[in-house]
């Protein structure tokens, strides 16, 4: 009898221990920042405003790094690499973040990461951007729509909103794995309509790329901060 009730009383604590304390601590995305490098406040903007997003309601733990050599180790612990960096990248690194994607993890393509930064290492814009910008309007205010608000990255997102930015001109790479777009960006009299919020196709791994972010005009409102909460649990398969 005295065995029974021990027994019992063990299985409800395994079964307490297992629902309570390791699900909080699997809730959160452990997402790893990697910024730095020319052109854009790095610490304010990714390190700070970002970071804190994600933070809120704990939804991620977040780790920031400035040192690119530094990704290969930092990576081991990460569900999410959100790589916003347009400085040299090693190497090894470079091996890392295609492992990782390899590996079905999720990544994120900020801002400036959205550029042809690497000469010297196409494959990262033909296989993780299938493509890439060159060049933008100055910056000021253009007009963002939502084309496919069904998707979970654009889920509670303003169908239509105006942001304060460098309209990027990213172009598809037509020997990339292709896009899926999930917003763009029109201005006023200009026919030109870009991709701003897409998917880029990959067999393993979802990769979102997020086209907007040079400074506050982003970072600071709602729209944007929402895909990138968003964008950062479709990537890590917790929508």
């Amino acid at each position: 009898m005295k065995a029974r009730i021990y027994f019992k009383a063990l299985l409800l604590f395994a079964i307490a221990t297992f629902f309570c304390v390791p699900m909080v601590a699997a809730g959160k995305i452990r997402v790893l920042i990697v910024g730095g490098g020319t052109s854009h406040n790095f610490d304010r903007w990714y390190k700070q405003a970002d970071a804190e997003t994600l933070k809120r309601d704990d939804l991620c733990s977040v780790i920031y790094t400035s040192n690119t050599d530094s990704i290969p180790q930092y990576l081991k612990n990460a569900d999410v690499l959100y790589l916003v960096t347009n400085q040299p990248v090693n190497i090894d690194s470079r091996q890392a973040i295609f492992e990782f994607v390899a590996a079905g993890k999720g990544l994120i393509l900020g801002h400036p990461a959205l550029w042809y930064n690497w000469l010297g290492w196409p494959e990262y814009n033909l296989t993780l951007v299938s493509g890439g910008a060159n060049k933008h309007d100055a910056y000021g205010s253009f007009d963002e729509d939502i084309i496919n608000p069904d998707h979970p990255v654009t889920k509670g997102v303003e169908q239509h909103f105006t942001v304060k930015d460098e309209r990027y001109h990213y172009a598809v790479d037509p020997s990339g794995p292709g896009i899926e777009v999930l917003a763009t960006n029109h201005v006023a009299g200009n026919v030109l309509v870009y991709p701003s919020v897409f998917v880029v196709k990959n067999a393993r791994a979802r990769i979102v790329c997020i086209a907007l972010g040079h400074d506050e005009g982003a970072h600071d409102i709602t729209p944007y901060q929402t895909l990138l909460r968003n964008a950062v649990k479709w990537v890590a398969h917790q929508s």
